[in-house]
C-alpha cells in the first residue's frame, strides 16, 4: 500500500437516492484522517495526504495500541459539551505543534473509524477492494 492514500471522498447530490443497495453514513464534523500503524509508530494524514501526526498526537499515541500493519480511515473529532466542535478541530488542524497540545489536554480528540483499509494479518492485508460486500455479509450475518 502506498501512502499518502487518495481517499474516496463523498459527493453532494440534489436528492437522496432510494431504492435496494444504497447504504447512508452519518457526516461527523472533524477532519477526515488515515490513522496508520507503522512497526514503530503511528501516523496521521489528512485528506491532501499531508501528514498531520503532530496536530493529532492523543490520537496517535492512543493508536499505538493497534496492531502493525492497521491502517485506518475515519475522521478526527472533538467533543464538547456533549456535542462535535468543528470550530475545537479547525483550531487544532491550524495550530503549531505546542499549541495542538495544549488544545489536546483541554480537548481531546476522538477518532471515529468507519473504515479497515488494511489489517494486519498478512492473510487479510488491502481491504480496499470487495469492502463493501464484507460489510453487507457482516451485516446480514448480524441480523
Amino acid at each position: 500500500m502506498e501512502f499518502p492514500i487518495k481517499m474516496a471522498l463523498a459527493q453532494a447530490v440534489p436528492v437522496l437516492p432510494e431504492g435496494p443497495g444504497w447504504w447512508y453514513e452519518p457526516k461527523y464534523d472533524g477532519h477526515r484522517t488515515v490513522l496508520r500503524r507503522t512497526d514503530e509508530t503511528v501516523v496521521l494524514y489528512a485528506r491532501s495526504g499531508r501528514v498531520v501526526t503532530q496536530r493529532w498526537m492523543d490520537l496517535a499515541v492512543a493508536g499505538m495500541e493497534l496492531r502493525p500493519g492497521t491502517v485506518l480511515d475515519g475522521e478526527a473529532v472533538i467533543w464538547r459539551d456533549g456535542r462535535l466542535d468543528f470550530a475545537a478541530a479547525q483550531s487544532r488542524t491550524a495550530s503549531s505543534t505546542t499549541r495542538a497540545r495544549a488544545l489536546a489536554a483541554r480537548y481531546p480528540a476522538s477518532y471515529v473509524c468507519w473504515d479497515v483499509l488494511q489489517h494486519p494479518d498478512p492473510q487479510i492485508g488491502d481491504c480496499r477492494h470487495g469492502r463493501r460486500q464484507r460489510r453487507e455479509t457482516a451485516a446480514h450475518h448480524d441480523r
